[in-house]
């Protein structure tokens, strides 16, 4: 097998990571599985990664930088209505939806629910993921309440509110094989935010 370019065979890893963890898990995916899939030596393998643990770090510290950039390059950011730049985040989770099962399920939520209890290193990337999750929407929300305030409610607590849609509608999804609960999940969020901001939709 020729070397290939520096930094490559990394990148090779960890593409191949995130395809074999979304339809396998992170249990099921061995080291030679990864190596026969990105096409790189188990030397190389090592080469960059100390243990499998540290190629899930990796992963999702990886998946982490990745969908926070499309995120914070969506053209939803720029709206001047704080609530419509969320109903924008809610619109494109709803597109990605359209996508097979494996390819919207989040790398480091399959990962923690394998390893939470097993993995110090790995739950603590999924913590760094979950938050960057939150902050996805958090400033928004904080925005949206400090223009209409609702007795009780945090922007924290309504960002980590949107997690729980994310998460547990991918669950759903993949126990029913079916990616109806989750696009559910998300109008019931929206039916929810628009009630407590009254805010009705006008969509025809």
């Amino acid at each position: 097998m020729s070397r290939l370019p520096r930094g490559e065979a990394r990148a090779r890893l960890l593409e191949a990571a995130r395809t074999l963890v979304r339809h396998r898990g992170f249990a099921a995916t061995s080291v030679d599985d990864l190596c026969a899939a990105a096409g790189v030596t188990k030397g190389a393998f090592f080469h960059h990664f100390p243990s499998k643990e540290a190629l899930g770090v990796a992963l999702i510290d990886d998946w982490t930088a990745t969908t926070g950039a499309m995120f914070a390059a969506h053209p939803y950011n720029s709206l001047p209505d704080p609530l419509d730049r969320v109903f924008g985040y809610i619109d494109l989770r709803r597109q990605i939806l359209g996508q097979p099962i494996p390819e919207f399920t989040c790398v480091a939520g399959t990962t923690v629910q394998e390893a939470y209890e097993t993995s110090a290193p790995i739950r603590e990337a999924a913590e760094r993921s979950v938050t960057s999750g939150f902050e996805h929407v958090r400033p928004h929300l904080a925005e949206a309440l400090a223009a209409h305030p609702a007795p009780g409610v945090t922007a924290e607590g309504l960002a980590q509110q949107f997690q729980v849609a994310v998460q547990g509608g991918i669950i759903l999804a993949k126990a029913l094989n079916d990616p109806a609960p989750a696009r559910e999940a998300f109008d019931h969020l929206e039916r929810y935010l628009r009630l407590l901001f009254g805010r009705p939709d006008t969509t025809p």
